[in-house]
């Protein structure tokens, strides 16, 4: 009599990637956006489209919001560094929102050269914000503007404090994320660094990249798409059994 084994077969689940390979794959796509993204501000194109709205010409230029403009660096590095230390999912989830809106950023650079005629030629003042500004525009060509970075990455990380467990319990945080971003978006248009239509458009990106990212828009379609065709399988077994 042959007995059977009664030892259950190890079964071996797949694995995601691992933190050490997000973090390459993260590096490597920023070295490759930097690279485009120097090329892109390299081309001469054959046709520039001037990006303007009619609101543009009501908004003063304000050169002390050269701050928050330049507090951006740190606000995005900061809070990138917070989460990759304290909330590692948490990070991912900042730097996958950002990847989405880059690369759409990329594409439309490629696709629609564009560029702002918004700045001032003089200045009215002289002083230490109007000499901020102007290393801001000896460095920043007035090209590829649309959408905003500054003010998609800006909300791409307010949406990570907002979702982020730890930081729930500092509404001090929480509030001062809110006032920076917000002056972020506004320095923006008061430095006459992007029209109205720029940040429009990075703040439609930034929620549909919120809804791809955190609240799983493509597993909610593939799911929905899934359970169509198991309806549409059902009824037509249904069907042929009659």
């Amino acid at each position: 009599m042959i007995r059977q084994s009664t030892k259950k077969k190890s079964v071996k689940y797949k694995q995601g990637l691992s933190d050490l390979q997000k973090i390459t794959l993260v590096v490597i796509y920023y070295f490759a956006y930097l690279g485009a993204f120097h090329m892109l501000e390299a081309i001469q194109p054959e046709e520039l489209h001037i990006i303007d709205c009619v609101f543009d010409r009501y908004i003063p230029f304000v050169e002390v919001f050269v701050v928050p403009y330049l507090l951006w660096f740190i606000y995005i590095g900061s809070a990138a560094l917070y989460f990759f230390i304290r909330e590692r999912e948490m990070y991912f989830r900042l730097v996958y929102t950002g990847m989405v809106g880059m690369t759409i950023f990329l594409l439309i650079s490629w696709l629609y050269p564009n560029g702002l005629e918004l700045r001032p030629e003089v200045f009215a003042r002289d002083n230490v914000f109007v000499t901020l500004t102007k290393m801001v525009y000896a460095n920043d060509t007035p090209t590829n503007v649309l959408p905003s970075i500054h003010v998609f990455n800006s909300v791409a990380t307010l949406f990570a404090i907002r979702q982020s467990r730890r930081l729930k319990e500092r509404p001090v945080i929480r509030a001062g994320a809110h006032i920076l971003t917000l002056l972020i978006i506004l320095s923006t248009m008061f430095l006459k660094q992007h029209s109205i239509v720029d940040v429009l458009l990075a703040l439609v990106i930034s929620y549909l990249a919120y809804e791809l990212i955190y609240d799983n828009l493509y597993a909610r379609a593939v799911q929905s798409f899934r359970r169509q065709i198991h309806t549409f399988k059902t009824r037509r077994s249904i069907r042929d059994i009659r």
